[in-house]
């Protein structure tokens, strides 16, 4: 009799051993195709990821550079130590910006320079106590913190700054701040006085779009702004806000970079530093080589921070690791458990095989017969696997993407508790005396980060498609001959003439 449908015929008769194999085979193949799904959305994600999140350089003043050649200026003196007040940081070059503006995998950049200015006519700055005034001039005039600003210049009633285009800078494009009247700042205003000014100072001097109001540049001179948009930010600011204006998140006015060199009193040229968004992040290291062929690394510095694009793909890579042990571990579990299965069955059909074997049938044959009835039981198994296995694979891909994402969250708000905060980060350190752009006052762009805040990844979106359902039959396939091939050794064994004497 054909081997195949002694098979067909083994399975009809015993249906109940039948359902029970098609049933562990089913639960082993949903899991499987489960972790196939899940590992394939996580790539699909960290694809997506990697297009939409980009990564950021910026352009700036090496200033590890310039305060090691002070110190060796210094060396002769007692200490090593630089004089922050006699530290002069170098502008960025506009030219050498512009350039690097222009290689390719730059999605988008911004370039930013920071300065700050006194109230003049038609504005008053926010203060958050109104008993600090006082006392706050006085600080500022012996400088921050109780240092002495350069030149023993104030440090300014509001802290100005110049970007290329508003909507590019961090606050803006994380949603810390949001225009709520007018337009943003573009490159269409350069070389204008157009500002974005905090919804509350414009309620608290009566301003709206369109009004004009004075500042004073870096020789005390009126500059006339106008009004062109007004925006509503989040930021609470620090606790030295109540005592130095410029530190108010509400007295932070938006212009372009050229307004900003034109209050600090310089030639046009130069810029603070130059935000770039990158394309993609795989890039970044070959842009940074390319970007250092254009640029004075002595003087200047290429950073970058991918940290928003690994924070966000950490627990999609820890999913893929998972889902990539699940296939292993469930396949591995699959073919030791259908292994005992069919020993079982081998065991319970000794006679069955007995007779077989002494009617000549070759042992090849018989093995042959038990591969057919798995292989059929696996046909069965991979249908039911396809019509589940999306539902299991969105289900428990979401769940463990969420403990990830909670688990990254819990290590991130510690380690920011361990340095002091998240304001102790790129932007809190960054500047050295003596503000922004080489102006006279402070300022600068102190506490603010440069770089874009992105969401974390909140959901899988997992769908089987044609190449999991093929994976999935070659695994079920790969189980059915291993339990087969280590299963088959007691057929071998096998006598047929002591099996039919016993």
């Amino acid at each position: 009799m054909n081997y195949i449908k002694r098979a067909t015929q083994s399975l009809w008769a015993k249906k109940g051993r039948s359902i029970i194999m098609i049933a562990v085979f089913s639960a082993i193949l949903i899991f499987v195709l489960a972790g196939l799904t899940i590992r394939s959305g996580a790539e699909l994600a960290t694809t997506n990821a990697k297009k939409s999140v980009g990564a950021t350089v910026t352009l700036s003043t090496n200033r590890e550079a310039m305060f090691n050649q002070q110190s060796e200026t210094d060396s002769d003196e007692e200490t090593t130590r630089p004089d922050p007040g006699s530290f002069e940081r170098t502008p960025v070059n506009l030219s050498d910006a512009e350039k690097i503006a222009k290689l390719s995998n730059v999605k988008s950049y911004s370039f930013e320079a920071s300065t700050s200015a006194d109230k003049s006519t038609g504005i008053t700055p926010i203060s958050s106590d109104s008993d600090s005034e006082e006392a706050s001039s006085d600080e500022q005039a012996s400088g921050f913190g109780g240092q002495g600003a350069p030149g023993g210049m104030s440090q300014g009633d509001f802290q100005i700054k110049g970007v290329s285009q508003s909507s590019a800078y961090s606050e803006f494009s994380s949603g810390t701040a949001s225009l709520v009247k007018g337009e943003a700042i573009t490159s269409k205003d350069e070389g204008s006085n157009t500002v974005l000014i905090e919804q509350s100072l414009a309620e608290a001097n009566d301003l709206s779009v369109g009004d004009t109001f004075k500042i004073k540049d870096s020789n005390d001179k009126d500059v006339e702004v106008t009004v062109k948009g007004i925006y509503k930010t989040s930021n609470s600011g620090y606790s030295m806000s109540a005592r130095f204006n410029f530190m108010n998140p509400a007295n932070t006015i938006f212009s372009s970079y050229t307004m900003v060199n034109t209050l600090a009193g310089s030639d046009g040229k130069t810029i603070d530093s130059a935000v770039y968004n990158l394309t993609d992040p795989k890039d970044m290291d070959s842009f940074v080589k390319q970007a250092n062929k254009l640029i004075d690394t002595d003087t200047f510095s290429l950073e970058t921070n991918d940290q928003m694009y690994q924070q966000m793909l950490q627990p999609l890579n820890n999913v893929s690791s998972f889902a990539k042990n699940i296939v292993i571990l469930v396949a591995a579990a699959g073919v030791i458990i259908l292994t005992l299965i069919i020993m079982l069955s081998i065991r319970e059909r000794k006679y069955e095989i007995g007779v077989l074997l002494s009617l000549g049938e070759s042992r090849v044959k018989v093995i042959s017969q038990f591969f057919v009835e798995i292989f059929v039981c696996m046909i069965f198994a991979l249908g039911i696997a396809a019509a589940s296995g999306n539902v299991v694979g969105n289900a428990v891909g979401n769940q463990l993407l969420s403990q990830q994402t909670t688990s990254q969250n819990a290590d991130g708000q510690a380690d920011a508790a361990g340095n002091g905060g998240p304001g102790q980060g790129q932007g809190g350190q960054g500047q050295a005396p003596g503000g922004g752009n080489g102006g006279p006052r402070g300022g600068g762009q102190m506490g603010s980060n440069p770089f874009t805040q992105s969401e974390e990844i909140q959901e899988l979106n997992i769908s089987m498609q044609p190449t999991e359902i093929l994976s999935l039959a070659g695994i079920g396939l790969g189980i059915s001959l291993f339990s087969i091939v280590l299963s088959s050794a007691g057929i071998l064994r096998l006598n047929p003439k002591k099996i039919l004497i016993s």
